[in-house]
Parts: C-alpha cells; sequence; structure tokens
C-alpha cells in the first residue's frame, strides 16, 4: 500500500505573482494606515521583556471601581500604572 503525503501542492499562480508589479496589487480591501495607529503602535525590539501579570483579588471600593470604568477600555491598566507609580515614588524615599 502506498503511503498518502501529507502535503498537498500549491494551487497559487507564482509566475503571475512573481511578474506583478506593485501597482497590480488591490489594495481596496486594506484600509489606510493613519499616523494614529503608527502611535498606539508598540514596538519591543531589543528592550526587556513585559513582565507578566498576576491575577489577583482586590477590593476597591465602588466608587472608585465606577469612576475607573467610567474612564473607558483599559482602565484596569491604568489602576496598574498608578499603582506602579506609587510604588516608585515610595521606593526612591527610602
Amino acid at each position: 500500500m502506498k503511503k498518502k503525503t501529507t502535503t498537498k501542492k500549491s494551487q497559487t499562480d507564482w509566475k503571475r505573482i512573481d511578474s506583478m508589479k506593485d501597482e497590480d496589487i488591490d489594495f481596496s480591501d486594506t484600509p489606510e494606515l493613519t499616523a494614529e495607529m503608527f502611535a498606539r503602535g508598540i514596538v519591543r525590539k531589543g528592550l526587556k521583556p513585559v513582565p507578566r501579570k498576576t491575577q489577583l483579588t482586590l477590593r476597591i471600593d465602588t466608587d472608585v471601581l465606577n469612576w475607573f470604568r467610567k474612564t473607558g477600555s483599559g482602565y484596569q491598566t491604568r489602576i496598574n500604572a498608578l499603582l506602579r507609580a506609587y510604588m516608585k515614588a515610595h521606593e526612591s524615599k527610602k
């Protein structure tokens, strides 16, 4: 019995792709990149890895939590940033 191969031959017309010029490519379904998109981007090359976060249960006053939630998406990250700033401010006092 002959063993079946698991790889399939590409059905892409590579000769046609290789002969295409940049101006022949249709980008109509791709959104245009804006300055805001680049501003929100994060480049991590050559930087220290982002430290892992620990999930925990933390009791916060309801009004404080509601205020942070009203500030929109990413409120937990903002809370973390404030706690980090507090930590660094108190580390420098020692």
